[in-house]
C-alpha cells in the first residue's frame, strides 16, 4: 500500500517535536508534504522555529515548513508556557534552526496542496489549534470535500479538561476555529485526553530513548524529562501523556486504538464550558454522527512503535 500524504499541523511543544519524528522516521507508511505551524502552546514565532528544529533533528532540512495563523480566530491567544516552557521545547539547550522558513502562508499551502493533489489523498493531522485548518476552509471551501481523512488531537469526555475543568487546551484556545472544523463533514478521527491519558511516559519508557544512544533519542528523553514534570505534579501520575504522537502512530498502526463514532459538538457560547467537546458518547441524542472518538490504546504497542521508528534517526 502507498504512504498516506499528510500535512501536519502542529504547535511545538515538545509532544508535537515526537509527533513530527515519528512521522518523518516512517517514510514506508508517511509522505509528509510540509508543516505549517500555529500559534498555541507558544506564539507563533516560537512554533515555526521549533517545527525547524524538529526537521533539522529528523535530518531533513528539506522539509517545507510554513507559518500560519499568529491567533485565533475571533479570540485572543492562550499559550502553555506553564507546561512546554518559554521557548516550548524547553528542556536541552537547542540551536536556531538553519533551514529557511518557506514565503507561503501556511494557509495558502493547505489550499494549494489539497487542490494540486488527486481528490481524497490527503489526510490532514492539526496537533494544535485549528486555525490553520479552519481558515482554509473558510478561505476555500472547495477544498473540503477532497479531504481524505483528519486526524486531530483534541477534545477529551471521560477526562475532561486540561485547561479548565471542561476543555482540552487545543480546542479551547479557538472553540470557534473547532466548530468549523467539526461541522465540515469531512471523515474526522479524534485523539482526546481519553487516549493520550492512556500513553504515560514511565521511566523505562523513557529510559529507552536514552538507550538509543542517538542525539534523537538523547533530545526526545530530555523532552519527556522537562515535560512530565508538569503533568507528574498536576494528575500525581507516574508519568506525563503524550498527546501528539498519538494521531501519527493512528495512521501507522490504526490497531493500536479503539473508538466510537458519535456527534460531537463545539461550545463556544458559555464561558463556564467554553471549548467543551460536547460528546454523546451514548447515543442519546439524533444528533448526526462527524467524528470517531478513540478511547482506547494498546499503550505498550504505542511505545514500542515509537522507539523503534525513532531508533532509526
Amino acid at each position: 500500500m502507498a504512504p498516506r500524504k499528510i500535512i501536519i499541523d502542529t504547535d511545538p511543544g515538545q509532544d508535537d517535536a515526537v509527533a513530527i519524528l515519528l512521522a518523518l522516521a516512517s517514510p514506508e507508511d508517511i509522505t509528509v508534504l510540509g508543516i505549517t505551524a500555529v500559534a498555541g502552546n507558544v506564539p507563533l514565532p516560537l512554533t515555526q522555529r521549533n517545527t525547524r528544529i524538529v526537521c533539522e533533528l529528523a535530518g531533513r532540512p528539506d522539509m517545507m515548513v510554513f507559518a500560519g495563523c499568529d491567533a485565533p480566530m475571533q479570540r485572543a491567544l492562550v499559550t502553555a508556557e506553564h507546561v512546554h516552557g518559554k521557548t516550548g521545547l524547553d528542556g536541552p539547550q537547542m540551536a536556531d534552526p538553519t533551514m529557511p522558513l518557506q514565503d507561503q502562508h501556511g494557509v495558502d499551502f493547505i489550499i494549494e496542496t489539497l487542490r494540486r493533489e488527486p481528490s481524497g489523498t490527503v489526510t490532514l493531522c492539526p496537533i494544535g489549534p485549528l486555525t490553520n485548518i479552519a481558515t482554509a476552509f473558510e478561505k476555500a471551501p472547495d477544498i473540503i470535500p477532497r479531504i481524505h481523512e483528519i486526524v486531530l488531537m483534541g477534545g477529551a469526555y471521560f477526562t475532561v479538561g486540561n485547561i479548565t475543568p471542561t476543555a482540552e487546551f487545543n480546542i479551547y484556545v479557538d472553540p470557534e476555529a473547532a466548530k468549523i472544523v467539526f461541522g465540515a463533514r469531512v471523515p474526522l478521527t479524534v485523539m482526546p485526553l481519553d487516549v493520550t491519558h492512556q500513553a504515560l511516559t514511565t521511566r523505562p519508557r523513557i529510559d529507552a530513548f536514552r538507550a538509543m544512544g542517538t542525539k534523537v533519542g538523547d533530545m526526545v528523553a530530555a523532552w519527556t524529562d522537562f515535560f512530565e514534570r508538569f503533568d507528574m505534579e498536576k494528575y500525581g501520575s507516574e508519568g506525563a501523556p503524550l498527546h501528539d504522537p498519538c494521531t501519527i502512530a493512528y495512521l501507522i498502526e490504526p490497531q493500536l486504538f479503539k473508538g466510537r463514532h458519535v456527534n460531537i459538538e463545539i461550545e463556544t457560547q458559555s464561558e463556564l464550558t467554553m471549548g467543551m467537546t460536547v460528546t454523546d458518547w451514548w447515543r442519546v441524542t439524533d444528533r448526526p454522527k462527524n467524528a470517531t472518538f478513540m478511547n482506547e490504546i494498546d499503550a505498550a504497542g504505542f511505545y514500542a512503535l515509537l522507539a523503534g521508528r525513532l531508533a532509526r534517526l
